[in-house]
């Protein structure tokens, strides 16, 4: 009984229910909405009953015929119109996480919602032997109020809330002031404008609220608009403060609790919105210690001076290639999707530099070049990049191709159950020992993430260095283990354990140092993080000498 109802009263009420449903079935949350659903279902049944039996001479009173008007006027000259903003009863609660989906949908562009249908046959998943199909295909046809999601589906069947319902209502209200705006005002019926009349007296207090959620957020968007510091530009900044120590050491050391920092901004700029020029600067005041042959993942030293850091852009070429091309700053490692290890990050990762592929990669170091990344399929890529350490420099030996240069190429897989790389890296670079000596690196990294909150990993680094005396070879490794969001979102505990790079020429002995690392970045607020750390290695120099052990605390504000 209630479906054919329901049937009857959206034949006769198409702008109505089927609105509703059309623009806020998309922003549904159904676990939480169903109770109120039921309750709303009763409401517009109740109201669409009566509207539909109205006669004809009851609404005159009400509503003067649409053909005798003779101009386009607002929908608030005739006696449908928008109820002044009210405050919702003391006993309504409004729900910020309807609001905030609410807003989330309505939004221009929203990722969850595609542009609004011109023909019912785009919705895949509506069909003409559904209950409603008569009242959405009006709502296309007269209205043009129907929206679904990036699958091209409707899912119509889905529970809303009453504020959802309001958006809905709200948006017929505003396409019914246009319609009449543009004078066209025939294609809307009284018996519409009567049954709306009704909805926005019963959604009165949903409809000021969402009003009123609307202004307060043109008037931000409008504030922000005027003191915005760049239309193309945003500004991204990150600062680590490190304090840093030796507990134990080689007594042929001497080395002093330390305290120094590092600062960044990053200007990244968009034209098309795809692409990205980042322009970074940076100064920094970090060094390290005498008994550590690592090194932090963040020191460095510019005398106080901000320098030029990263000058790159990126942009897509088709819908699978990523190009590249810096001018400055750049790591050959830069070029590819990713590094794989899950502690790879200065700022929020590792505190030594041993977490840092690179650091068991020899590479002639950053400079310019370019390098592309092709999505093979949705979880394979193929990158590859150059880079020229002396670009810029028209001397002999000098220059993009004639001087010191690092090529890279990677087939990296990215999935959810795991990540994966093999890597080759072709360095030259004079530093190796020889002016024709070459370094070919051959590596591979896996990172494998067991259940949520546990992942581990490793990777192994290979290198022959060729053009030098008895053609040394360089072997590291490493394996990791990380606790992603142990003790709150955010969070990460730390721990790797591998041999630091060491060179073999063969004929000679050589001890080969173990260095291990535990760290527990705590996230105080979205913007600032601690992350104490203990690094231990022993025998740093490979000359039997004592162990090293370095304690630090690093502070991170992001912004």
């Amino acid at each position: 009984m209630i479906s054919k109802i329901l049937w009857k009263s959206l034949l006769v009420t198409p702008a109505l229910l089927g609105t509703a449903l059309a623009v806020s079935t998309p922003a549904i949350s159904a676990e939480t909405a169903a109770p109120e659903s039921e309750a709303l279902s009763a409401e517009v049944l109740a109201v669409e009953s009566e509207a539909s039996v109205v006669e004809v001479a009851e609404l005159e009173p009400v509503v003067e015929p649409i053909a005798e008007v003779e101009a386009p006027v607002e929908l608030s000259q005739v006696p449908v119109e928008q109820p002044a903003p009210a405050a919702a009863p003391a006993n309504t609660t409004t729900s910020v996480d309807s609001l905030e989906q609410i807003m989330e949908y309505s939004n221009e562009g929203n990722v969850n919602s595609i542009n609004q249908v011109t023909s019912i046959s785009q919705l895949s998943d509506v069909q003409p032997t559904d209950w409603a199909f008569q009242a959405l295909q009006s709502l296309v046809e007269r209205y043009g109020v129907i929206a679904g999601y990036p699958d091209g589906t409707y899912r119509g069947n889905r529970a809303m809330t009453r504020y959802e319902f309001a958006a809905g209502l709200n948006a017929a209200l505003d396409r019914v002031n246009e319609l009449i705006a543009a004078g066209l005002a025939e294609a809307v019926t009284r018996e519409d404008l009567a049954t709306l009349q009704r909805l926005q007296e019963e959604f009165a207090a949903e409809l000021a609220t969402l009003r009123g959620r609307v202004d307060a957020l043109e008037a931000r968007t409008a504030e922000l608009e005027a003191n915005q510091f760049s239309t193309t530009t945003k500004l991204r900044g990150e600062t680590i403060f490190a304090v840093a120590g030796v507990i134990d050491e080689d007594e042929a050391f001497d080395d002093q609790i330390t305290f120094g920092y590092r600062a960044r901004l990053n200007f990244d700029t968009s034209f098309t919105g795809q692409d990205r020029l980042r322009t970074r600067f940076q100064v920094r005041n970090i060094q390290d210690f005498d008994s550590d042959p690592v090194g932090f993942s963040f020191s460095g030293d510019s005398e106080g001076d901000f320098e030029l850091d990263d000058l790159a852009y990126t942009f897509p070429l088709g819908e699978r290639v990523e190009i590249a091309i810096a001018a400055n700053g750049y790591d050959v490692d830069d070029f590819v999707a990713s590094t794989i290890s899950p502690l790879d990050s200065s700022g929020q990762g590792s505190i030594s530099d041993f977490g840092f592929p690179r650091q068991y990669a020899f590479n002639a170091g950053g400079g310019a070049g370019a390098g592309a990344i092709i999505q093979l399929t949705d979880n394979l890529s193929l990158d590859g990049g150059y880079v020229a350490t002396d670009a810029a420099n028209p001397d002999a030996g000098a220059g993009l191709f004639n001087g010191p240069y690092s090529a890279i190429g990677q087939l990296t897989w990215l999935s959810d159950a795991f990540d994966a790389a093999v890597t080759y890296v072709h360095s030259y670079s004079p530093e190796f020992g020889a002016d024709n000596a070459a370094a070919n690196t051959y590596g591979g990294q896996v990172n494998f993430r067991l259940i949520p909150g546990i992942e581990i990993g490793g990777g192994i680094a290979y290198t022959d260095i060729a053009g030098v005396p008895g053609d040394a070879e360089s072997w590291s490794y490493q394996g990791t283990l990380a606790f992603p969001d142990l003790g709150g979102e955010g969070n990460l505990l730390g721990i790797l354990a591998g041999v630091p790079t060491y060179t073999a020429v063969p004929g000679t002995d050589i001890e080969t140092s173990f260095l291990v690392e535990g760290f527990y970045r705590y996230r105080l607020t979205d913007n600032i993080s601690i992350t104490p750390g203990v690094i231990w290695i022993e025998d740093p120099f490979g000359d039997d000498s004592d162990s090293t052990i370095i304690g630090a605390l690093r502070t991170t504000f992001t912004f």
